[in-house]
């Protein structure tokens, strides 16, 4: 191995590091363990937090961990990922005075323990002779299958790619979330007999129409797919990559040396974007510029994603939209021409539709450009299923969560959108778990299964 391969590699290994023991207990021991704890309520998952650090200042690791992740299946992952000041450490009644209590490091300390102790912490229910069917290994199919085993379910998770996690195995950056964290959170889940058959594509490797007729009851959670075309002239040149292809990419340890001193621009400002301007960083790229339509207010990334961009040198293009990517006579991306914006009125969506400065014409010379505008729906699975939807995000009983076929329900990114929500792995979770606790409700009494 070369020492450029071992640098790029040094590039992608997690960036925080585990709290050591008299940290954690002493940051255990700030804690208040409020009576109605406001940092439970701003969990989507409801996470007995106090209760999970007063055992961790008391030494009972296990029972600390099993807290944790009695509430959250895949609670290892959201140590890591949750944007925390947002949710639980935001509520935290010591922002008034002093500092929050630092949530996540402390549930990381805890599933830390888990994962290296390989501790069985649940156990699954006697089997009740009903089958369920998941489509989808993500965050909301695997908390779904956890629970759905414990409650006796015969349960088979259908997943298109070659390993279970979906966005934890391929979509968040390895060096926020390794790999072997999400392994270990589905080797969990497979140990509680859940099957999990990977490189199973449902249209193609196995009808709807089968699933159907094997299983009493399908959950869908298929997240959601590619980036869509950018619909500009020279998309087809080398050097363009799909945001979630090229994050995905480095998951896997294709470290490519392909942008070492280049020049990246990334179109987009959401949290895929960023991951994928952090990634291009730590490939190696000279210089990476996000170009975004509209203003760092209207940017749909986190708060503290951006941060973390700007202190990797990543450069904020604000009210510039794409017009054509330039090639050169070897079909290599060599440039982009953009145009200024302006924001006009609001939209149906409440924000400030961006319009384009006639005359504002102009060129950045890069390199490579990465696209992440949003992500595709799986609309002809989705149709396969014959469930009614709106632009690809499935209709749901909002209280069943039920779809138009009531015996299957659907949960995480392919209910979000539309008003639908916050596509947050948490809350992925949470409605994995929703889904299940709904079909039990559902199946356990047979006299309403017509």
């Amino acid at each position: 191995m070369d020492s450029m391969t071992s640098q790029l590699q040094r590039n992608f290994v997690e960036l925080t590091n585990r709290m050591t023991k008299n940290e954690a207990l002493e940051e255990a021991n700030r804690c208040l363990y409020c009576y109605d704890a406001p940092c439970i309520k701003a969990c989507p998952t409801s996470i007995q937090i106090p209760n999970f650090i007063k055992k961790i200042a008391s030494g009972n690791m296990k029972g600390s961990a099993t807290t944790i992740l009695e509430a959250n299946p895949i609670g290892a992952s959201c140590a890591r990922v949750c944007p925390t000041e947002e949710l639980c450490e935001g509520a935290c009644v010591l922002n008034a005075s002093t500092k929050p209590i630092k949530i996540g490091h402390l549930q990381r300390y805890a599933t830390d323990w888990a994962m290296e102790s390989d501790a069985q912490l649940f156990s699954k229910g006697q089997s009740n002779g009903q089958k369920v069917a998941i489509i989808g290994a993500g965050p909301a199919g695997l908390s779904a299958a956890r629970d759905l085993s414990r409650f006796g379910y015969s349960v088979t998770i259908y997943e298109a790619e070659s390993k279970a996690g979906g966005l934890g195995s391929y979509g968040i950056v390895s060096f926020r979330l390794p790999n072997e964290v999400v392994d270990w959170e589905v080797e969990q889940i497979a140990k509680l007999g859940v099957d999990i058959k990977t490189n199973t594509t449902v249209g193609i490797d196995i009808s709807a129409e089968a699933i159907l007729e094997q299983y009493d009851s399908v959950i869908l959670a298929v997240g959601m797919g590619a980036v869509p075309n950018l619909r500009i002239e020279g998309e087809e040149l080398a050097g363009v990559h799909d945001a979630i292809e090229f994050v995905k990419q480095t998951k896997m340890g294709a470290l490519t040396k392909d942008l070492v001193g280049k020049r990246v621009a990334v179109i987009g400002a959401g949290n895929t974007a960023i991951d994928g301007a952090t990634c291009a960083v730590r490939l190696g790229a000279e210089n990476v510029k996000i170009l975004y339509r509209r203003t760092q207010k209207e940017m749909t990334a986190y708060k503290f994603e951006y941060e973390f961009a700007k202190q990797d040198g990543v450069e904020f293009n604000w009210l510039t939209a794409p017009q054509k990517i330039i090639g050169d006579e070897a079909g290599q991306v060599v440039g982009i021409e953009c145009v200024k914006m302006k924001l006009g009125e609001e939209g149906a969506d409440g924000r400030q539709r961006p319009e384009v400065v006639e005359g504002s014409n102009f060129i950045i010379k890069v390199d490579a450009v990465i696209k992440a505008i949003g992500q595709t729906r799986f609309v002809s699975l989705i149709e396969a299923f014959g469930l009614k939807h709106t632009d690809g995000v499935v209709d749901i009983d909002e209280t069943t969560m039920q779809t138009s076929n009531k015996k299957v329900f659907a949960c995480g990114d392919v209910v979000f959108g539309n008003g639908q929500g916050e596509a947050m792995v948490v809350t992925a979770a949470q409605q994995g778990k929703d889904a299940a606790q709904m079909i039990h409700n559902r199946l356990k009494k047979p006299s309403e299964l017509a």
